[in-house]
Order: structure tokens, then sequence, then C-alpha cells
């Protein structure tokens, strides 16, 4: 088999630049865990420049003819070779319940969900270095007050350190998407809970950006039953908040959920 066609409805657009591939691949922190796991390797272009790092490499890939490729070209041992959908499978079940950073080229229609399973799952994923699409990458890394700050941002940053390593041009692709991509890397923190109710932590920052032009107060008053937050948060937008605010407002938002009468 020569190549693979890359196909629409996979999201498929395959890297061409061995370089770049290479420049991905030094966003892995070998020292944080030897361990790796390859999303959606295609036709291996990143797979070979991780064959050159000190880790047990594994992939995943839902494409049958890309799978077919990597095994007729022996690029990674077939045992090594996970055939399947990776937002479906059971994250402990790639390395036996052991550590495992995250690498690859991802798919743009499911790059966030990628993301979102690595935070719901990040007792297994201490680091993960990835191609998005550059929007997504931005508002990924986003500060608090920028026009890309969101839901994802806050998300990932309570849980995550993050970088912006670089972008990729468009040409850079077979075939080119019509947006430039970007490459980040997530470096888990060393305390992996937080200091508030975690599930209400996700609902509060959901809320509050699901509504985004509106004031916390309004935004957050289902929440809160009415009652005002206080200290200027309830003037205040989503974007203009931090992820220790957000905190903040969460074991208020809790407090008077339980019948408390500490305001902020």
């Amino acid at each position: 088999m020569q190549f693979v066609r890359p196909k629409k409805s996979f999201g498929q657009h395959f890297l061409k630049n061995k370089t770049i591939a290479n420049r991905i691949s030094q966003g892995i922190d070998t020292s944080i865990c030897s361990r790796v796991l390859e999303i959606g390797p295609g036709m291996g272009i990143l797979t070979a420049e991780l064959l050159k790092l000190p880790i047990q490499l594994k992939v995943i890939e839902i494409d049958r003819e890309s799978v077919q490729y990597l095994k007729d070209n022996a690029l990674v041992p077939e045992e090594h070779i996970i055939e399947g959908d990776f937002l479906r499978a059971p994250i402990h079940d790639f390395f036996e319940g052991q550590e495992f950073s995250i690498a690859g080229n991802f798919p743009y229609n499911i790059s966030s969900q990628i993301v979102f399973k690595a935070i719901e799952n990040r007792a297994y994923v201490p680091q993960l270095t990835g191609m998005f699409q550059r929007e997504m990458a931005r508002r990924i890394c986003s500060p608090k007050g920028s026009k890309e700050y969101g839901i994802i941002s806050v998300l990932t940053q309570a849980f995550y350190d993050v970088t912006y390593n670089f972008t990729v041009h468009e040409q850079e692709f077979n075939p080119p998407p019509k947006v430039k991509s970007g490459v980040i890397t997530l470096t888990r923190k060393t305390n992996q809970t937080l200091p508030c109710n975690e599930s209400l932590f996700f609902t509060v920052v959901k809320a509050g950006f699901n509504q985004r032009r509106k004031t916390l107060d309004n935004s957050l008053k289902k929440l809160l039953n009415g009652i005002k937050l206080h200290n200027n948060f309830g003037s205040l937008r989503p974007e203009q908040l931090d992820v220790f605010e957000f905190i903040e407002i969460t074991n208020y938002v809790e407090s008077q959920q339980k019948g408390g009468s500490n305001a902020i």
C-alpha cells in the first residue's frame, strides 16, 4: 500500500513535513512519563519521530486503511496498534492502568473532546502535546480578559499548565486545511484536585460562559436562587475571572445551596 487516502469523515489532514513532526515530538517530556499514546497516526510521519524518543509507544487509529498501512509498513509492532476510537475506549486499558502522555495531529472536529477526556482522566494523563486548529489552540492557552478565553480555557488551566509551542501553515498538510494549526503542550499540575466541589466548579464555569455577555449575577441566577454575588463578582462577566476566582465563586454557590449566608 503506497499511501492512505485522507478521509473527510475522519477529519484527516496528513502532515507532510518531517521537521514539524520532529518539533511536535520534542514537546514530549520523557522525564514526566516514558509511555506515550499517539492518537490518529495516519501514515506515521509523527510516529516515526516519536519512535526516536526513549519511550514505550502505542498508537490508536479509527481508520482501518491507516491501520493496515501501519501494519504493512511495520512502523509499530502490531501489538502496539489499537484499532478504535479514543473517545470511546476506556482510558485505563491503554497501558494496563499506568500513566501515559498523549501526542498527535488531532482531527479538528474532536480535538476539544480529546482535551476534555484528558481532563476527566487526568490521573492517567500527565502530559498532552498535539496539533489543533490554531483558533482552538489559542483558546485553550488564552489568559483571562481575552476574547478567546472560555470554558475550555478555564477547565484546562485549572488542572494543566498550558504552553503554545508554534504555528503550522496550511500547506504543510495533505489536503491543506482552510485554517492554520497550532501545537500546544499541557502539563499536569502537581495538585490534581481543586479546593472546591469539582462537579459544581464545572457547572459554574459552563453556566457563566454559556451566557458570556451577561454579568455573573444574571448567568448564575438559577444556581444562586436569585442571591447576588458580593465583592463586585456579580457585576463582572466570565472572561474577567481566572481559575482561582471561579473556585471562590463555586465555594460561595455551594454554601448558598446548603443554606449558608457567607458572601464572597
